[in-house]
């Protein structure tokens, strides 16, 4: 009994003591123990379903999306980003990603395009908060000059992606409010349903619906709505992959605008963490020196 009541303190509550009463329904014990003890626990489940909100619910998975991530300490990644217009033409880009992980905040995280030859050298140096607006800089080559982005800008496209700039910042928890909406199936993935709301006051979205598999928590899929509540775009993740024993990271990242018909697929491949990354290689004033 003991250890249902600690279970109890657990964000994923109903659904491990779910998991335990099955198991334990199963076990070979005396009738009279079993049906007292399945008793309490359906009882102690009801509690669960009950005391918990799907606001506090919603609010528990994503914390838990991001507490198994923290420790990563930096990476970087190569990745190919391709553009697909409405006909289906497409195009792509080399793009070498660097991040490093900051305690307290948001992470920090900086993209430099290496193909194709007109924009080779393009840097994009993110800073992200869990409050605040991101900070921002875009260095293009072209034009020999570091360029801010606007807190109120950050809803456009990232370099003609269906990417916005808001996209780019790592997913801080509390750049959101939630609400819990169902446990669903996708992919062969049993996953739960999460309504994010964000808190940033020039978003481009009213709300986004996230799907986390059970399992590990990861994202599988994210449904953005536009400023007039108009379904915008859906995101995919897939072909992921741990590393270092617990980190989990996707192979594949797909975007689809559903109002232009065009989309962006991301290939990563090479991470690589821990390499010793620090603050002096996230610098704006070196972004034009950036490798």
């Amino acid at each position: 009994m003991k250890n249902l009541l600690v279970l109890l303190q657990k964000p994923q509550a109903e659904h491990q003591l779910r998991k335990r009463l099955y198991a334990f329904s199963k076990k070979r014990v005396t009738k009279g123990v079993k049906k007292s003890v399945l008793l309490v626990s359906a009882l102690l489940l009801t509690t669960v379903c009950q005391a918990e909100t799907a606001e506090e619910k919603g609010l528990a998975i994503a914390k838990q999306y991001d507490q198994r991530d923290l420790g990563f300490s930096d990476l970087t990644a190569d990745m190919t980003m391709t553009l697909r217009n409405k006909q289906g033409d497409e195009t792509t880009r080399l793009i070498r990603i660097k991040t490093l992980e900051v305690a307290g905040d948001g992470d920090k995280s900086l993209s430099i395009f290496d193909t194709p030859a007109d924009i080779k050298g393009t840097a994009m140096l993110t800073f992200s908060h869990k409050l605040d607006p991101d900070d921002q800089w875009l260095y293009l080559p072209a034009l020999k000059r570091v360029k801010r982005i606007s807190s109120r800008n950050k809803s456009g496209p990232f370099m003609g992606s269906e990417f916005a700039f808001e996209d780019l910042g790592s997913q801080e928890t509390e750049k959101f409010k939630y609400k819990y909406l169902r446990d669903e199936v996708i992919n062969g993935q049993d996953c739960f349903v999460v309504e994010r709301f964000p808190q940033y006051k020039y978003s481009g979205y009213t709300r986004q619906e996230a799907w986390y598999d059970k399992k590990e928590y990861r994202l599988i899929k994210i449904v953005f709505y536009d400023r007039k509540n108009t379904l915008l775009k859906t995101l995919e993740y897939s072909n992921y992959q741990k590393y270092l024993d617990k980190h989990w990271r996707a192979g594949k990242m797909h975007v689809k605008n559903h109002q232009t018909n065009k989309s962006t697929t991301l290939l990563w491949k090479n991470y690589k963490f821990k390499t010793g990354l620090s603050d002096r290689d996230f610098d704006k004033n070196t972004l034009k020196r950036a490798k």
